[in-house]
């Protein structure tokens, strides 16, 4: 961990608290384990002048994951919705460059950023949250902002997977992007999770990464 990190300085307890004050805006029980967060921020590249978005950042453990894995000249900026989050991530990692909106405004935020095109997106976004016209808007935001080459990874729970708006979620991924691979699932999660790869590129070659579907 590079210096001044704080990994896991009030995270958990501060991501409960603000799932009792707004359960609609966080569809988790927990913060995601370290191991998923090593698997979703596989996607991050090591080359330099790196620049990874990360959405639906919570109490930053797959923030801090995606620091371990970027260049020291790479940039990290996370957005999230949750204005309780919102805080505890500007006061615990101050390093992050920490975006307060909705996922659906990517775009409108890069460029106020000054940041044309993204090497990698790594979401943890509620998905069965959204109706389907609100996860095209995000998929098309992230497709529309990353490089060529780039790559987006997002972590879904095995107990949203019976739900339609997973199926829509599902099936809007692999219209959006040429190339969709499933990582996973983590057991020791809470609840148990797997972590999607998504691109616009031909599938990495057996035993470099992600299959395709």
């Amino acid at each position: 961990m590079l210096p001044g990190t704080r990994p896991g300085d009030g995270d958990t307890r501060t991501f409960l608290g603000a799932i009792m004050r707004n359960p609609h805006q966080l569809g988790a029980i927990a913060p995601s384990s370290k191991a998923v967060a090593r698997l979703a921020t596989s996607v991050v590249p090591g080359t330099r002048g790196a620049v990874v978005v990360e959405l639906g950042a919570g109490g930053g453990v797959i923030s801090d994951a995606i620091r371990d894995r970027l260049p020291p000249d790479g940039r990290q900026l996370a957005i999230e919705l949750n204005h309780d989050m919102v805080r505890h991530l500007r006061r615990s990692r101050p390093w992050l460059e920490v975006i307060a909106g909705d996922a659906g405004d990517l775009g409108r935020f890069l460029g106020r950023a000054g940041v044309t095109q993204v090497d990698a997106v790594v979401s943890s976004l509620p998905w069965t949250l959204f109706d389907e016209r609100q996860q095209k808007r995000i998929l098309d935001e992230v497709s529309a902002a990353l490089a060529l080459g780039g790559m987006f990874s997002t972590v879904t729970t095995l107990t949203a997977m019976p739900f339609r708006r997973f199926r829509l979620f599902r099936g809007l991924l692999e219209s959006t992007f040429t190339t969709v691979g499933t990582m996973g699932p983590v057991w020791h999660n809470v609840p148990p999770a797997l972590v999607f790869t998504a691109s616009e590129g031909p599938p990495p070659a057996a035993g470099d990464g992600p299959g395709r579907r």
